[in-house]
Order: structure tokens, then C-alpha cells, then sequence
């Protein structure tokens, strides 16, 4: 029996499952392949944060971003939920430098939780207000009011709160708060005519709230030097000094740098230059790139100097025994070679501050006076290690 012609339906039929098997090489298997499930916001900003914990925080902004889009995308608008991204995205902006980025997502957190009834687990909290009281392009009664919320808050969170820990660290924070506006009406609003008496009641609240606080004793010793009443500012100098200064860097207690700057500034301002000068120093061994901590050195030595030059001038006109040269002048050699040390920073930083720096100069240039110049030093130096290395190569050629 003849074989029959198959149909054109059998060959398309043949063709359609040959074309599959040839898809399902290349494929996956359907039954086995699972999709990545989206993650959800909360789970972004989890990521975001552990990103800019270990600080990536370029890697940080976009998650936090996408994190708020998603919220974006399921409310019309934003609710309480958009705090925790929002204050991210503030403090990820902060890490980089973009203080009005920063400066914009704390005031829409603002916006959402205005009077910081929110529980800080939850991305509420007095924190977005203390940084717009910093971030204030304004500054002056606008940064106040924002510190004012912020103590209000405060005030009432220590109040409402049992557990002593957490209370000790409100009242830390709360005091410190105070302090700022404190700062505040002695610059920026010291013109006002309750300014003095706004500074002595808060410095009161924040002294009983926060008596061990080293933050809170340099800016009562600062009140008390604007008052002229410098023997309390010093004793206020020494008892904030006595908390920390033994302690390893680093340790709780010990104030943040730029706190131990101005501390610096106040100590030679009451003329309590060791004091200052042991700051000092310790400082630029935590950081060697401080351009202002070298200026405050090399200023606190000539200081230092100008005072035993003083009590030399007192000694020998009493005919007592006075201050060595020696001692004088290794102050104002210490003195010049810290402030050359911060103009050299100063110029491989492109730092901003050119008071500082005419300051600086204008200090070198009067020791330069009073030691010569330091070039000239320099060629002396070579000239008379010249002079040594040549008798030692004409003792030799005579022991030759």
C-alpha cells in the first residue's frame, strides 16, 4: 500500500511543536522561575540606612528616594508614614553636603508632624526641629523659634518620662538646646534689650537640668565672661575641664571637636594658656588637618610668650629671678611653627577664613622680627652643618 501525502495541517502541527522544544532550550522553565518581589518602602529605608551607617551615602540617596516614591505612589499624599524616609533623606543630604536639601525634607517633616507628638520610633521627635534651628538661612529669631518648639517638646517629654536613662539623655539634650539660644542672643539678637537677662534665665534652667554637662559649664563660663565676672568664668572653665580631660578620646563624655575649639578660644581669653594649650595639643593629635586648632596653638604660645615677657619686665625690676630666655624663646619658636603649620593647611585646603589667616601672618611677621627670620635660621643651620661636615673629612685625612 502507497505511503498517503500527510496533510498541511499534520506539517504545521509538527513544525508549531518542534519550535517549541527549541524554545524551551533557551528558556526557563516556566514552572520553575520566580520574580524578585518589589521591596516595600519600609524595607528601602532599611537599606538606605545601613548604607549611610557604613557611609556610602551617594549609594544611600537614591534607595531613600525611590523609597519615597513608592509612598508617593500609594497616597495622594504624604502622611505620617513619609517621616523616617524624610528625615533620611535630610540626614543623607546632610552627609553630603547639601544643607538645603537637607534643610527642605526636615520642613516637610515639619509640615507632617508639627508640634513632634509623633513617637521618634515612628520618625517624630524634637531632632528636625533642632536641625532647622541650625539649617535657618535667616538665623536669629527664626533659629529661636525653632529651638524654641524643640524645647518645648522637650520640657514636656522629661516631664511625661520615668525611666532615668532616657531622661538623663533628654535633660543632656534639652540643655543643650538651651545653650544655643543662648549663643544666639549673644551674637546674632545681642542687641536686643533682653538679651542679658533672657541669657542669665536659661543659662539657670540648663545649669539645674544638665549640671555635669561640659557643653553646659563653658557656655555659663562664656555668660560670665561677657559679664565681666572672669574669676566665675575660669572656675566654670576648670570644672567643665575636670570631666573629661582624663578620659580617652572618643569616650562619651569627651566634647565633640569643634565644642573643644571654642573651649580653646575661652581659655586664652581668660588667660589660662596651659590649659588651653593641652586642649590644644590634643586636638591635633586626633586631627593634624585642623587649620584652626594649628592657628589657635600658635596664637595660645605667643600669648604664652607676651605674658612671661611681661612677668620677666615685673621680676627683674623687683630684682627677683624672672623668666629664662630660654623659656621665651622656645614659646615664640612653638608659637611660629604652629601658625606656619595652619597657613600651610590653610592654602592646601582652600580654607575660608581670612581673618585667620591675616591674623596668622601678622603674628609670623612679628616673631620673625623678634627671632630673625626663619630662612635665615635655615641658612645657618646648613652653614654651620657644613662647617661640621668639613673638619670631620679634614680629621680623616689626617688620620690618613
Amino acid at each position: 500500500m502507497a505511503k498517503t501525502k500527510p496533510s498541511s495541517k499534520n506539517r504545521r502541527d509538527r513544525d508549531k511543536r518542534k519550535s517549541r522544544k527549541d524554545l524551551d532550550r533557551v528558556l526557563p522553565d516556566r514552572s520553575t522561575h520566580k520574580t524578585t518581589p518589589k521591596e516595600s518602602a519600609e524595607q528601602l529605608v532599611a537599606r538606605a540606612t545601613a548604607l549611610l551607617q557604613t557611609s556610602q551615602a551617594d549609594e544611600a540617596l537614591p534607595v531613600a528616594l525611590k523609597a519615597l516614591k513608592r509612598l508617593e505612589k500609594q497616597d495622594d499624599a504624604l502622611g505620617l508614614n513619609a517621616l523616617p524616609v524624610l528625615n533620611l533623606l535630610a540626614e543623607i543630604n546632610l552627609e553630603l553636603g547639601d544643607a538645603d536639601e537637607a534643610r527642605s525634607y526636615f520642613s516637610q517633616a515639619s509640615q507632617l508632624d508639627p508640634d513632634g507628638l509623633t513617637p521618634e520610633s515612628l520618625g517624630g521627635g524634637v531632632e528636625k526641629f533642632l536641625w532647622l534651628a541650625q539649617l535657618s538661612d535667616e538665623g536669629g529669631r527664626d533659629s529661636v523659634a525653632w529651638f524654641e518648639k524643640a524645647i518645648t517638646i522637650l520640657r514636656n517629654d522629661i516631664t511625661s518620662t520615668f525611666e532615668s536613662a532616657l531622661k538623663a539623655q533628654k535633660s543632656k539634650k534639652l540643655a543643650a538646646a538651651l545653650c544655643s539660644v543662648i549663643e544666639i542672643y549673644m551674637t546674632d539678637l545681642s542687641w536686643e534689650p533682653d538679651a542679658e537677662s533672657r541669657c542669665e534665665s536659661l543659662i539657670t534652667e540648663a545649669i539645674l537640668i544638665a549640671p555635669e554637662s561640659a557643653e553646659t559649664l563653658q557656655t555659663l563660663a562664656n555668660v560670665r565672661i561677657s559679664q565681666e565676672r572672669i574669676d566665675e568664668a575660669k572656675k566654670a572653665l576648670t570644672d567643665s575641664l575636670v570631666l573629661w580631660k582624663e578620659l580617652p578620646s572618643g569616650a562619651e563624655n569627651v566634647p565633640d571637636f569643634p565644642t573643644r575649639i571654642s573651649l580653646a578660644r575661652l581659655l586664652m581669653e581668660v588667660g589660662m594658656e596651659n590649659d588651653a594649650m593641652e586642649v590644644l595639643e590634643r586636638l591635633i593629635e586626633e586631627d593634624d588637618t585642623s587649620v584652626e586648632a594649628w592657628y589657635l596653638g600658635g596664637w595660645c604660645a605667643y600669648l604664652t610668650a607676651e605674658r612671661s615677657k611681661s612677668v620677666r619686665r615685673m621680676t627683674t625690676h623687683n630684682g627677683t629671678k624672672g623668666v629664662q630666655d630660654s623659656e621665651l624663646e622656645a614659646s615664640l619658636v612653638s608659637s611660629r611653627d604652629w601658625l606656619k603649620k595652619s597657613l600651610h593647611l590653610f592654602e592646601l585646603q582652600d580654607y575660608e577664613d581670612d581673618r585667620l589667616r591675616d591674623h596668622a601672618a601678622e603674628l609670623i611677621r612679628d616673631l620673625d622680627t623678634q627671632l630673625g627670620s626663619a630662612d635665615e635660621d635655615d641658612e645657618e643651620d646648613a652653614a654651620e652643618d657644613d662647617d661640621w661636615e668639613s673638619e670631620f673629612e679634614d680629621e680623616d685625612q689626617e688620620m690618613t
